[in-house]
């Protein structure tokens, strides 16, 4: 069992949560079992009780079984779970009773991040996040990872002291939050910061220095943005902006998927990425559950998402719970370096205009939603730091290609 280590819950005033039994969690993620929740498993009896293993296995590791639709065996018609009705809360797997939380261990602790794929995260609806600390804690104990804590690297492998991930914090939370600025503004400034510092010289700027860079950066804004307009995106960028949307989309279940040929599955996986790269002709599936829109024209014919209160509450939230809950570096996104991880958060802000105007032309709207927006946040979060795929060098090229020319800023200000 691991050893107590000190928990970071996200300090987010704005940001509440309690869970209110939708089941989206139940049906919508493929939950992967420690050695401790299968022991859990085996000793609740459940085999004999169902007639069949609760278990699959893919790729060498352990998953709960799911029924024909995709949902957890264990979800009940009326939404609830039935480890949960006959054990407890605390005989549930760890991940299971994790979420919507993300442990993301940085050096000094872990931090208690939040997964907007949560219906309620997105409502806003619930107790203080701080209320869930004695959970969070029990669960804790239950993952040793969390005890192989390292400092994120700020780039290359450069080591960030605390005081250099406390700059970029509060940097760019300043920037977010600042009410007064339009939301397509404050994404602008947002793709403008992650490119700023994606091209800094760590080596040369360290310490109380990089609080200085960040400080520049973020008091030359708005106005600096006013100096620098970027035309609309090239080809070649909106190529990788539909690419990119779609490894956001993909969505492997244990209903089949697991059973097929990796050469199959990966063929498959082929064809559709690269009609998304094409952008021609008919969308080959979105995400699950969605309606799919007629063509491609149709994503690209809808008008930006409009920067309502209640989209910019919601979008805003979102970012600033992401960087502040350790989520958008290090352990929370892939051990990527800090540089590497806010342009990575650029450019899920422009797969999720992408994903929401996809689901409101799906919708028959003539306007991006509220609600086009939550879903696509959710697909978005859904996958963010839990699709391998994501993590890949394949994926830090992309967003090497597209920090130059200001291709993310360009992304963002043609969807937002």
């Amino acid at each position: 069992m691991a050893k107590r280590v000190p928990l970071e819950i996200l300090d987010l005033k704005d940001q509440r949560y309690s869970c209110h039994g939708c089941g989206d969690c139940c049906r919508d993620f493929s939950v992967q079992l420690r050695d401790e929740d299968l022991a859990r498993l085996r000793k609740q009896g459940w085999e004999k009780k169902l007639g069949q293993s609760v278990t699959v296995e893919f790729r060498g590791r352990q998953y709960l079984r799911q029924q024909e639709d995709g949902a957890c065996l264990f979800l009940q018609e009326d939404g609830l779970c039935r480890i949960h009705g006959e054990f407890g809360f605390h005989e549930k797997p760890v991940a299971c009773r994790l979420f919507p939380f993300n442990l993301a261990p940085d050096g000094t602790g872990t931090l208690a991040g939040l997964n907007f794929a949560c219906q309620s995260v997105r409502a806003n609806r619930g107790a203080s996040l701080e209320s869930h600390r004695d959970d969070l804690r029990r669960a804790l104990r239950e993952v040793p990872e969390s005890n192989a804590i390292s400092p994120p690297r700020l780039a290359g492998d450069l080591r960030a002291d605390r005081e250099e991930v406390e700059a970029v914090v509060l940097g760019f939370d300043r920037w977010l939050g600042m009410g007064d600025v339009p939301l397509s503004i404050r994404l602008d400034g947002f793709a403008w910061l992650s490119q700023s510092l994606g091209a800094a010289s760590f080596a040369e700027v360290r310490g109380s220095r990089v609080t200085d860079l960040v400080d520049l950066l973020v008091s030359a804004l708005p106005d600096e943005l006013q100096h620098l307009p970027v035309d609309s995106p090239g080809r070649g960028q909106r190529r990788q902006l539909r690419q990119a949307a779609f490894a956001r989309i993909e969505d492997p279940r244990f209903t089949g998927d697991e059973k097929r040929a990796s050469l199959s599955a990966r063929l498959d996986q082929w064809s559709r990425s690269r009609r998304f790269a094409r952008g021609r002709g008919s969308i080959p599936g979105l995400a699950r559950g969605w309606s799919v829109p007629a063509d491609f024209r149709d994503v690209e014919s809808m008008p930006n998402v409009p920067g309502t209160p209640e989209i910019a509450d919601l979008v805003i939230r979102w970012l600033r719970s992401t960087i502040r809950g350790g989520r958008a570096w290090g352990s929370g996104y892939y051990g990527w370096t800090i540089a590497e991880g806010v342009q990575g958060l650029a450019l899920n802000v422009a797969c999720l205009g992408w994903l929401a105007r996809a689901h409101a032309a799906g919708e028959k709207q003539n306007i991006v939603t509220l609600d086009s927006v939550g879903e696509a946040l959710g697909r978005i979060d859904r996958s963010s730091g839990r699709a391998a795929w994501l993590g890949t060098t394949a994926e830090r090229l992309r967003l090497r290609y597209l920090a130059a020319d200001d291709g993310l800023r360009r992304l963002v200000r043609s969807t937002w």
